[in-house]
């Protein structure tokens, strides 16, 4: 997947499009961290990770730029996402299930959602997974 970036003319006058691959960024809580128990049946950190990987993977295949990103639990989550969206500017952003869906991760992802609000462009697309295993499907909606 790529986008228009700037055009320029070459020597004999005709125009050069310079395209750029879209950028995403994979937002979400380290497995490690989520209590086991937490995990919806048949989930546990390994397979979190595993599907994670894959999605990175099956999205480069596709043409993205990804880059992940794990958070602690709240600790730095906030300047990790501050400092990341301030060095890039990314089209699509993932955030995981696991920052969303459990009750005891609502401040982190209040934190994450205003970090995007004012660090990213406003061009920037927010998405959501509902598990790991979804993620490019996710991106897809707002390619």
């Amino acid at each position: 997947m790529f986008k228009y970036q700037s055009r320029s003319l070459n020597q004999s006058g005709n125009i050069l499009y310079v395209m750029t691959k879209k950028k995403v960024l994979l937002l979400g809580i380290d497995p490690n961290l989520i209590d086991p128990s937490l995990f919806p049946p048949g989930w546990d950190a390994n397979r979190v990770k595993a599907a994670a990987e894959d999605a990175n993977k099956r999205l480069t295949e596709q043409g993205y730029e990804v880059q992940s990103c794990s958070l602690d639990l709240g600790e730095t989550a906030e300047s990790v996402v501050s400092d990341t969206l301030s060095r890039e500017k990314f089209d699509c952003i993932v955030i995981g299930a696991g920052a969303r869906l459990m009750p005891q991760h609502t401040v982190v992802f209040e934190k994450i959602i205003n970090t995007i609000h004012q660090k990213a462009p406003p061009s920037s697309k927010i998405c959501f997974n509902t598990n790991p295993s979804d993620t490019i499907e996710a991106v897809l909606r707002w390619k």
